[in-house]
């Protein structure tokens, strides 16, 4: 029997017996062998199978797979498998990621067997093994295989390892990790292959007993903060704290707390606002905090403020305190006494706040949308909204196009994902077509992704798809306003010569988007007016298709002032 063949047909089959659903691929030949065991479990209908040619976007494409497949304690697994060298560095922007947002990912890396490394044997990294060290939960370096039918429980010890610390089954937190598997040549399956199936050496571990909630006292004037989280569990919890006790909630898109009676709307405008009370956040004295907040400078002020006292809910060994003021750290959190004197008037402070924002930031972006100006905020407004109407999911770049959610988006029952463990703009588009083909998978609607244009061209070869490979139905909003406008809102635009500003900063690029769509087979629709928009977002995903809409980068920061003027007008009445 060939000992490669039967090492990754081990590894596979317990990988699908411990939950794998997905397994992304990235050809190679030191990696064949996990390809044709891939490819037979395909067959038989025990996994999906997923081939991309760019490694760095079947990376963001297993990311977004398992962020579309539930929850990371018991959802569905997503692998993703490459070849020896550069392949495996590759995939280490999704690694990161993963690694911050608490994403379970397996990545099972093929090598070449001990004895070829550090002789200069061609792609063969020294130091493949290790790659991912520090930020994988688990780390094993497989042999190349001598005796299959000795060696087999011991393989399925590992992958039963790898499962459990992917999953943070055993108090630690969800994430990837990283299996460097070994495989001598022959390469190819032999004539004599058997199936090397059982289950000696596999290892189901228990998901854990839910943890008592901690009782917090009444009295403080709270918030509940919810930031982004892959678990759905960490945004309901923070929306049913918000709701039993009385609290107002502030949620980012990607929490999954954004709805409900204690939601506030565009609450970052609003912690820097005054109201005939005076200045609101000013009056903040506790904030309990869910998930990875990050989006915005006001909330992070908040944080860091000597004067509030921080109340972190955190399951994992980790927790966000970004601002070094986390005065406790629990597992739950919960209120039994009823509420304290003043607690009805606080929230009904900011219930009032929000909705005078709300209306505010509507107003603005309505006068201009009657004028026919399309901007990045009516535009995520419009896009969620479709999301709502069609129960389609949203996925949303870093940069502009979460914070214009953020901002000017109420997306309550929409399901939001966005990349905030690094926030980089990296993968977006594989991430959205991974969340799209985990969603079909499960029997979902489609997805809406809403990105801007350097976030599109970083990740453009998400668009390479080919012909036997399912096609995510993923609607892409392309918000082109021809370089980096987030940087229009920042310090750096005021600091430099423009034109250094724009080369260095900006980077306008001039792509033919329409060109680039066409080279890759995608429907293209340019909208030029808010009705035309109106009509390209509305249709429900079906199939891969771009919607794109441009935008002036000149009219950013502008809007943003005007839009933070008419709040406070707005909160002054």
């Amino acid at each position: 029997m060939n000992p490669s063949t039967a090492l990754a047909t081990v590894l596979v089959d317990a990988l699908v017996r411990l939950g794998l659903r997905h397994l992304v691929l990235s050809p190679g030949s030191r990696s064949a062998p996990l390809a044709y065991a891939a490819a037979a479990a395909d067959a038989a209908g025990r996994l999906q199978l997923h081939v991309r040619i760019d490694e760095r976007s079947a990376g963001f494409l297993a990311l977004g797979l398992a962020r579309g497949s539930g929850s990371p304690a018991d959802g569905g697994l997503v692998a993703v498998v490459t070849t020896s060298g550069t392949a495996v560095a590759n995939l280490h922007p999704a690694v990161l990621e993963a690694h911050h947002a608490g994403v379970p990912l397996i990545v099972l890396s093929a090598d070449r067997p001990h004895e070829l490394r550090g002789s200069g044997a061609s792609q063969t990294a020294d130091a493949q093994a290790r790659m991912f060290l520090p930020s994988v939960r688990f780390s094993a370096d497989v042999p190349a295989p001598e005796d299959p039918w000795r060696q087999a429980p011991g393989w399925r010890s590992t992958a039963s390892r790898a499962v459990a610390a992917a999953r943070g089954l055993r108090g630690g937190t969800p994430g990837p990790v990283h299996l460097d598997v070994g495989f001598a040549d022959p390469l190819v399956p032999g004539a004599d292959d058997v199936a090397l199936t059982g289950e000696t050496g596999l290892t189901r571990v228990a998901l854990p007993q839910p943890p008592r909630p901690v009782v917090l006292p009444r009295g403080p004037r709270t918030l509940v903060l919810a930031g982004d989280s892959p678990d759905p569990a960490v945004g309901a919890a923070a929306q049913a704290l918000a709701e039993l006790a009385g609290w107002p909630l502030l949620a980012e898109p990607s929490s999954g707390a954004r709805g409900g009676p204690q939601a506030i709307g565009p609450y970052r405008l609003l912690l820097d606002a005054v109201d005939d009370e005076g200045p609101l956040g000013g009056a903040v004295e506790r904030v309990v905090v869910h998930g990875h907040p990050t989006l915005s400078r006001p909330v992070t002020r908040l944080l860091a403020r000597d004067d509030v006292d921080i109340v972190v809910v955190s399951r994992s060994g980790t927790w966000s305190d970004a601002g070094f003021r986390a005065a406790a750290v629990v597992p739950a959190a919960t209120v039994e006494e009823p509420p304290a004197t003043g607690e009805h008037a606080w929230a009904a402070r900011w219930q009032q706040a929000g909705k005078r924002a709300a209306a505010a930031v509507d107003a603005v972006l309505d006068a201009e949308a009657e004028r026919g100006v399309l901007s990045g905020p009516w535009i995520a407004r419009a896009t969620s909204a479709a999301c709502a109407a069609d129960g389609a999911a949203l996925v949303v770049a870093a940069s502009n196009a979460v914070r214009d959610v953020d901002l000017a988006a109420f997306p309550d029952g929409v399901t939001t994902v966005s990349n905030r463990g690094l926030a980089g703009i990296d993968g977006t588009l594989s991430t959205a077509a991974g969340v799209a083909l985990a969603r079909a998978h499960r029997g979902q609607g489609g997805v809406r992704v809403l990105v801007g244009d350097l976030a599109f061209l970083h990740d453009a070869n998400a668009l390479v798809l080919g012909p036997a490979e399912p096609r995510p139905d993923l609607t892409i909003v392309l918000v082109d306003d021809d370089g980096g406008g987030i940087f229009e809102t920042l310090e750096h635009a005021g600091a430099v010569d423009r034109a250094v500003f724009e080369r260095v900063v900006a980077t306008p690029h001039g792509t033919d988007v329409a060109a680039l769509a066409a080279a890759h087979h995608v429907p293209h629709v340019l909208a030029t007016t808010p009705a035309e928009f109106l009509e390209a977002v509305s249709a429900p995903p079906r199939g891969l298709r771009l919607v794109q809409v441009r935008v002036e980068r000149s009219a950013v920061r502008p809007r943003l002032e005007t839009i933070t003027a008419a709040v406070r007008e707005r909160m002054a009445w």
